[in-house]
Formats: C-alpha cells, structure tokens, sequence
C-alpha cells in the first residue's frame, strides 16, 4: 500500500519529531493536539529544530518553507478522514490510548493504518479498540527522532504481512533502520535498556561508587558513548519508572523492580533535565 499522507496524534517532542521527518521526507502530514497552545508549541518546536538546519546548512530556506508547507496543524481529529498512516505520540494512558484508537478507527479510511509510539505498552490491547486490528501495529521511534535511525516495529499476533512490510518501506523511506519485535512490554531496546538503567541506580545506592565514576567505568569500559546516569538525566526518571513499572506488572520479574531511589526522586520531582535537576544536580 502507498503511503502519501500521514497523521500524527500528539505534538509533543516525540510527536514534533516524527511529524518533522514526515515532511521532510515528502509526506503531507497532519498533526493534532487538545488545544491551540499545546498545538503551536509543537509546530514552534519542530520550526526551531528546522532553523538549526538551515544555519548549519543541512538544507536551504527555501526547503525549509516546503517542508512547512506540507505540515496541516489542527485540533480536529475530523483531519485524519484521508490519512493512509497514522502514528499515535500521546502520553502513556492506555486508557488514553485506547480511545484515540477508537476514534481514529471510525474516521480514518478502511485501509489506513494505525500505530503506536508508545515506548513500553501492549499494541494488542489498543487494536481491539479498533475492527482493523490487522492493520494495526507499533512504531516506535527514539528520540531526538530527526537524529536516532532506528525505528522498532512491533507487530502483534493479528498483525499483516502487508501491514508489517509496508510499515516497514514507510520507515525505511525516512532513512531509518527497521528491526521487528514482538508485542511484549518494552519491545527490544528497553526490555535490554531499562534493567541496565535499574542496576546503575542500584550500585549507587548500595555506595559502590559515585555517580561520576559509574558513567566514566561504562564510556571507558564498555565504550558507551555516554554512561547510564547521563542517559537517566536525558531519559527522565519519571519515564524510566513507568517503563520499569509497566514491565514489571507484565512480567512479575524483580529485575524490572524500580529501586527505592529512583521511585524517591520522581516523588520529589527530580526528573532529570526536564525538571532541571537530576542524578547530576541543578540544570539551567
């Protein structure tokens, strides 16, 4: 199936990101959000990220006012009525979730597909909230999505071939490398990522070393380019504890139990720099 016109449901960073290599790539692309402040935002967001392009010469302003051009902004999930894909990017509420599938579902055409960005959360369960589950899959990007090549399709037990390979040729169209997971909590980058993320924390709070010494040990040791506690503070420990929890959940398996600190600071708002404070103190 031919994909020309994309929808994307959700315009916030993740969101902004995929709406922005849509159009980059030639796609008409429709993105919405609950209101016009959230929505100009976004667009505000992915016009800064494309600026940077321009000064760094990356592409022309002529390209850049194309790239804009192709991008329909609205709060009116009516739009969606002739997109062919539609890529799900709002908070992780699988209830949430749920309800835009629904609703996308009766008004989008017969042979659009619908995907999820969602990061840790069963595909399966917000396809049956739709009568096209066969057409439904994960599409996980990562994030800064216009710089991270990989994209995770996750493909459920009800999921098509053509679904799957024409979401494949769609991902690959926007320069990214496919892998395939099953539908299992975390897919195949946080099911590995988040354990290692949980027993830094956990070697740090035991008193083993600072937190210094841990990330310098892992770039040095492991050749990582960057250490576990840096990659915390970029994550948002708000968003490793809801991974962490929702494999947790899935898989009764201690290795997905959040330690007590990172549960402590996400109590205390100490999110990383999202919140200007994390593992490495203040961020301005």
């Amino acid at each position: 199936m031919e994909i020309k016109t994309v929808g994307v449901v959700g315009a916030g960073i993740m969101g902004g990101g995929i709406v922005q290599v849509c159009a980059q790539s030639g796609y008409q692309v429709v993105v919405s959000e609950i209101n016009d402040e959230l929505l100009q935002k976004g667009m505000g967001t992915v016009g800064h990220f494309l600026d940077r392009a321009v000064k760094k010469e990356r592409i022309t302003s002529a390209e850049k006012d194309e790239i804009m051009g192709r991008i329909k902004a609205t709060t009116d999930p009516k739009d969606f009525k002739d997109c062919d894909l539609v890529v799900e990017a709002i908070i992780e509420s699988l209830e949430l979730k749920k309800e835009a599938f629904k609703q996308l579902d009766e008004i989008c055409p017969p042979h659009a597909l619908l995907t999820s960005n969602t990061s840790s959360m069963t595909i399966i369960d917000m396809a049956a909230a739709t009568g096209r589950m066969d057409k439904v899959a994960g599409l996980h990007f990562f994030n800064p999505v216009p710089v991270m090549r990989l994209v995770e399709i996750v493909r459920t037990i009800v999921t098509s071939d053509e679904t799957l390979e024409t979401l494949r040729g769609f991902s690959e169209s926007l320069g990214k490398t496919v892998v395939i997971a099953k539908d299992t909590p975390g897919f195949i980058v946080n099911r590995l990522l988040i354990p290692y993320l949980l027993n830094a924390v956990r070697v740090y709070e035991a008193g083993l070393a600072s937190v210094e010494d841990i990330d310098t040990a892992i770039q040095l040791g492991l050749n990582h380019p960057m250490g576990p506690f840096r990659l915390l503070d970029i994550l948002g420990n708000d968003t490793t504890l809801f991974i962490a929890d929702n494999m947790f959940n899935e898989f009764k398996d201690d290795t997905y139990a959040a330690p007590v600190l990172l549960r402590r600071m996400v109590s205390a708002g100490i999110l990383g720099r999202k919140s200007g404070r994390g593992f490495y103190g203040e961020y301005k």
